[in-house]
């Protein structure tokens, strides 16, 4: 056991996979959840992954050490300042964001003496959304980035917020917040973005003819259009330059094809090939 009690703000899919992991695994001797749906607070409990719950950030930190912020990416920074009067001193706030640099930023010099936030970002999840979609297993052999801040953060406290993170199943990765929000821009930020096209010029009396390559590709289109906005936004200047390498991209493709260079197009899907085989399964 590593804490006796934590608390996760927003009870949702990655707050209430958070919740059952570290029940499931006996990380804390309690769990309270805050959420501003008491009926989600209340489903929940029911589903084991809280021991209690309540509308009240002041009442829902109060006594806990480690605080996991499961809100949208847009919300929190003012999450963790409207909680961060009401914890102890040593209490670490760590979060579920997608996105990392602004958060950093918009909370430094800003917590109380003794409180830090060590930002996380498990990369694990679902287009499905509620705690009722939530698993005990959802970190298990995912990688967790934990970032190393650039205005210097304790390190024995990132190191135990990295073995949270681990004890949930966790691979933990250390990366600075800019990189970080580089990366996914690619890796996550910019699939989104092309599953959301490819099925919006999709006419749906055309489905029928759909296979699994179409519902692979636009399997994440399916997410919440709200919390996807916010993380765009978020991470706008990563995600437009990862766009940008995307439309050159597909215009070498349509010059190939226009031109009908069977060899350039070969080259073309074999360079994609190889680093989607780089993968693995």
């Amino acid at each position: 056991m590593l804490f006796d009690q934590i608390t996760i703000i927003g009870v949702g899919l990655i707050g209430g996979s958070v919740g059952l992991a570290t029940k499931m695994r006996g990380v804390a001797g309690r769990v309270v959840g805050v959420d501003r749906d008491e009926a989600t607070l209340a489903k929940a409990i029911q589903l084991g992954a809280l021991d209690a719950g309540t509308t009240s950030i002041a009442e829902g930190v109060a006594n806990s050490s480690l605080i996991v912020v499961c809100t949208p990416v847009d919300r929190i920074a003012d999450v963790i300042l409207a909680a961060a009067p009401h914890v102890r001193p040593g209490t670490r706030f760590t979060d579920g964001g997608s996105t990392k640099a602004g958060i950093v930023s918009a909370l430094h010099g800003k917590l109380p003496p003794g409180v830090e936030y060590i930002a996380a970002h498990p990369l694990a999840g679902s287009e499905k959304a509620g705690a009722e979609h939530g698993r005990a297993d959802m970190f298990q052999n995912r990688v967790t980035v934990v970032i190393i801040s650039k205005f210097g953060a304790d390190w024995e406290r990132t190191v135990a917020v990295g073995r949270f993170w681990e004890a949930l199943g966790s691979r933990v990765v250390l990366m600075n917040a800019e990189e970080h929000d580089r990366t996914v821009a690619v890796t996550s930020h910019l699939p989104h973005a092309v599953a959301s096209a490819v099925a919006a010029v999709t006419p749906t009396d055309w489905l029928r003819l759909s296979a699994g390559g179409f519902r692979d590709v636009t399997r994440v289109a399916a997410g919440d259009p709200q919390l996807w906005a916010a993380i765009f936004e978020a991470n706008r200047d990563a995600t437009l330059s990862a766009l940008a390498a995307f439309t050159d991209r597909l215009d070498a493709f349509r010059k190939v094809l226009e031109a009908g260079d069977h060899a350039g197009l070969v080259q073309w899907l074999t360079e994609g090939k190889k680093v989607r085989d780089a993968l693995g399964t």
